[in-house]
């Protein structure tokens, strides 16, 4: 089963995964590029990358094989379902969180506005 949630270094590797992909479902990513592609605020070094690539492959996302092309490794990555619609379940995820908040916002206002009222009928 795809899992719906991933941590935080995941979902940034599956989105630098998903802009490197320009729309191909197979395509060679070097982890040099793919290093160059994610947030530079946490550092991640190829043994990282290997094994979160390799756990978003087991997640579902896509089938990645390592190889080598003129002595430097090289990723071959082939995108399953769940990666080519990785973006519009992201969307959706964030519209779900948003849409949870707006209502908890809105069950406080009304909860306010109930308070106030019976205040004033019963002051």
């Amino acid at each position: 089963m795809i899992s719906d949630r991933l941590n935080r270094r995941e979902n940034e590797v599956m989105n630098a995964v998903y802009e490197l992909s320009g729309g191909k479902e197979r395509f060679l990513l070097s982890p040099c590029e793919l290093g160059a592609a994610l947030p530079s605020r946490e550092k991640f070094d190829e043994a990282a990358i290997g094994r979160l690539l390799r756990s978003l492959a087991l997640d579902g996302y896509f089938d990645v094989i390592e190889s080598e092309r003129k002595g430097e490794p090289v990723y071959v990555i082939q995108m399953r379902e769940a990666g080519l619609s990785y973006r519009r379940q992201n969307a959706q995820r964030k519209r779900s969180i948003l849409f949870r908040f707006a209502i908890a916002a809105l069950g406080a206002v009304v909860t306010f506005l109930v308070g106030l009222l019976l205040r004033a009928i019963f002051s």
